[in-house]
């Protein structure tokens, strides 16, 4: 019978030492506390709301800088800065920022529908040209209507929602306008709701709060290490 051979002090010193800075280190028993994962939840709150926050308010008053989503990429990166201050584990910093990048890249589009959702105004407009369709390699295979106002002035964008395999140049779509012009038109989709657009958003919104409340919690440290022979208990997580 073979007996197992023990891990060396120094290994096993390493092999904990990659687990902590990998995952967090955890250092409670039982349930975290409870302030702990106030902590995580307030900080995944705010990083999506200012992903998204910084986002809509781009799309409303018109600043192209934020309405592209550039702002919340600006937020991804303070909320990552933020857990490795805290220092919580590389592993899940990574999670949380590539769920905000998700994040980010999608609000665009919601923007822009909440904007014409609240002073959208809905006119008629006529189809000159049908591009697309499923085996068409641009427009993931969508329908684009290249389309004119009723002055016959072209539109700068192609509307895709409302235009199908049935539509021919002649026919009249149905365009949403931002009474103030600060986000292109759209087509308008029947059955679509206001609230709609937000929904899109909720899956990577709820996945980036609850990495973060993860990466809070496992980041809780009993002690750290200090100058002395002993080492004092840690005020906060990031101690």
């Amino acid at each position: 019978m073979h007996r197992r051979r023990p891990v060396p002090p120094l290994e096993a010193r390493l092999s904990a030492h990659l687990r902590s800075t990998v995952w967090g280190p955890a250092e409670f028993i039982g349930l975290p506390p409870r302030w702990l994962v106030a902590e995580g939840l307030l900080a995944g709150c705010v990083g999506a709301g200012a992903i998204v926050g910084s986002t809509v308010a781009g799309a409303w008053y018109g600043l192209p800088g934020l309405a592209d989503g550039e702002g919340g990429l600006v937020s991804v990166a303070a909320l990552a800065l933020y857990l490795c201050m805290v220092r919580a584990g590389r592993a899940l910093i990574g999670i949380v920022a590539v769920l905000g990048v998700c994040l980010a890249l999608q609000a665009p589009q919601t923007a822009v529908g909440l904007v014409l959702a609240e002073r959208g105004q809905v006119e008629s407009v006529v189809v000159t040209s049908v591009e697309g369709g499923p085996g068409s390699v641009s427009g993931h295979g969508r329908y684009l209507c290249s389309v004119a106002d009723s002055d016959g002035v072209p539109l700068r964008v192609r509307i895709w929602r409302g235009c199908g395999q049935a539509t021919r140049p002649g026919d009249t779509l149905a365009v949403v306008y931002d009474s103030k012009g600060r986000v292109p038109p759209r087509g308008v989709e029947g059955g679509a709701s206001g609230s709609g657009p937000l929904r899109d958003l909720g899956g990577w919104a709820t996945a980036l709060v609850a990495a973060c409340v993860v990466a809070v919690v496992r980041s809780y440290r009993l002690y750290r290490p200090t100058a002395g022979p002993q080492a004092r208990p840690a005020c906060d997580p990031g101690s």
